[in-house]
């Protein structure tokens, strides 16, 4: 199967691109659920698109998609999903998205008329090396272009039109799932796991054609609380302690050379500050602590508990407290226990002509917390690159191959039931 040349590889950049000039944002700041109303209307239309194919489909009101296509076989095959997520990511707007496809890309600089200062090629976003006649799509400058999930999502609506115009294509339950907020990591809190009705699925929210990640950090948050002391400035000799500045030593005592995503690559850990706000009065400073074994998050916050300490000490009238929250853990702490949902996922990709590059993955995506719910679910590449800013890019031919891994994957599932 080869979906390039087909009128498959045509519906799949329209629906990409209509589902990018879709404002999804989401706010990490919001209480409501989704975070913003906003994503709703990408899923209002996916649910619309899935019921046009012949697909059962509902939305709830959180923002959930639920799909369901009937097994077409007499085997007993397992209930499996497939699931992208609609909100894009607030580190970078996604306001007014204006997708623009550069068709046989052969190397060249790609700028951007929105932004003359943006400009995009090998050097800057070295994976662009591997894509030389590929179709590629990127937005019009300042904006993200909303590859990271929407690639996800448009490969797998590509998927449902294929398997619906082939019957002859025997499999057992399908099941579609889009989520909310996923990019302010609440995007599984409200799943309706009846709703959803399966045995375990994969993602669709990878990068690099042919890679498949099994494997992610285990992720806290940590928000810390500092209290100064606040006083009329013109009055405050002796008596003012500035929480900023407290909350400035307290970044300062961050490691230099090591712990830090600028640092460190592979499984290597690190400690990320990620916000910092305040006043003379009151100030915090939010982080995120990653690591690939579980156990060594222990060592994250006791590195946080260490330096509060200190800071205290630097500063005696001050008082610092400090909030922890899980996050997501390790997915291949549940995956080691079914091989066959990896196994199978990269005998898939191969089929597609790909080499399947199985990776960990410095981040989480829906599937490390859908794992530990009960729902297996690793992640497959779908083309996303230089995500969460206005070089973001992704290649129509990465999405193809992601399709038809999603089509090569039920039938495996389906002969070996």
């Amino acid at each position: 199967m080869n979906l390039d040349q087909t009128s498959y590889k045509q519906f799949l950049i329209n629906a990409f691109d209509k589902y990018a000039r879709i404002h999804t944002e989401s706010d990490f700041h919001s209480k409501s659920y989704p975070s913003t109303e906003r994503q709703k209307d990408l899923s209002k239309l996916l649910m619309a698109e899935l019921k046009e194919m012949g697909v059962e489909a509902n939305m709830d009101d959180h923002g959930y998609v639920y799909g369901k296509i009937p097994a077409n076989t007499k085997k007993n095959v397992p209930k499996i999903f497939f699931c992208s997520h609609v909100d894009t990511s607030p580190d970078c707007s996604g306001k007014n998205v204006l997708p623009r496809i550069h068709e046989n890309y052969q190397g060249q600089d790609i700028t951007y008329p929105n932004d003359e200062s943006l400009v995009l090629n090998p050097q800057i976003s070295p994976k662009l090396k591997d894509k030389m006649g590929h179709d590629i799509i990127t937005a019009s400058g300042g904006t993200l272009l909303g590859a990271d999930n929407k690639s996800g999502v448009a490969a797998i609506m590509t998927a449902v039109k294929y398997l619906t115009d082939h019957p002859d294509i025997k499999h057992g339950p399908v099941r579609i799932l889009f989520t909310p907020d996923e990019e302010v990591g609440r995007g599984v809190d409200h799943l309706d796991k009846e709703a959803l009705d399966a045995d375990f699925g994969y993602t669709m929210d990878g990068e690099q054609s042919g890679t498949f990640n099994w494997e992610t950090f285990s992720a806290d948050y940590a928000k810390v609380h500092i209290h100064g002391v606040s006083i009329h400035p013109g009055y405050a000799k002796n008596k003012l302690v500035n929480a900023v500045k407290v909350a400035s030593d307290f970044v300062d005592e961050l490691p230099k050379n090591g712990l830090s995503p600028e640092t460190t690559s592979d499984r290597q850990p690190f400690v990320h500050p990620v916000r910092i706000g305040g006043n003379a009065e009151k100030a915090e400073i939010e982080f995120i602590l990653r690591d690939f074994v579980t156990e060594g998050l222990n060592g994250l916050r006791s590195l946080l508990k260490d330096i509060a300490s200190k800071t205290e000490k630097e500063w005696p009238e001050s008082k610092i407290e400090i909030e922890f929250k899980e996050q997501y853990r390790n997915m291949r702490e549940v995956l080691s226990d079914h091989p066959k949902i990896v196994e199978y996922a990269v005998e898939a990709i191969e089929k597609t002509g790909l080499k399947c590059e199985q990776l960990p993955i410095r981040g989480g995506t829906d599937g490390s917390r859908l794992s530990f719910m009960g729902l297996p679910c690793p992640n497959i590449f779908v083309g996303e690159y230089h995500f969460h800013s206005p070089l973001e890019w992704t290649s129509v031919q990465d999405m193809l191959k992601a399709t038809e891994t999603i089509v090569h994957l039920l039938q495996i599932w389906e002969e070996r039931s």
